[in-house]
């Protein structure tokens, strides 16, 4: 019977993944947050209806992104992504 030895590469890449996953949560959590400021500076700078109206638009939209950003992220650290 023929047995195979897992290669070196995928024991190195486990690690390189959790890193990984903690940089995309940070990237996600700083990327809300990034917005939710320039928001607040514009709304400070030029409080007319369509800056509102702009920001009112775009927080709704790109924060479940960042959201599946970090979710990928936790996912990555918790070893989802590691082959059994």
């Amino acid at each position: 019977m023929i047995t195979f030895k897992k290669p070196l590469s995928v024991d190195i890449l486990v690690p390189l993944k959790q890193y990984f996953g903690i940089l995309w949560i940070s990237l996600a959590a700083f990327g809300v947050y990034l917005m939710v400021h320039q928001a607040d500076i514009e709304f400070r700078r030029n409080p007319a209806l369509d800056t509102r109206i702009f920001w009112y638009t775009i927080i709704p939209i790109f924060t479940p992104i960042m959201f599946g950003l970090g979710l990928f992220g936790y996912y990555c650290l918790k070893g989802e992504y590691n082959r059994a």
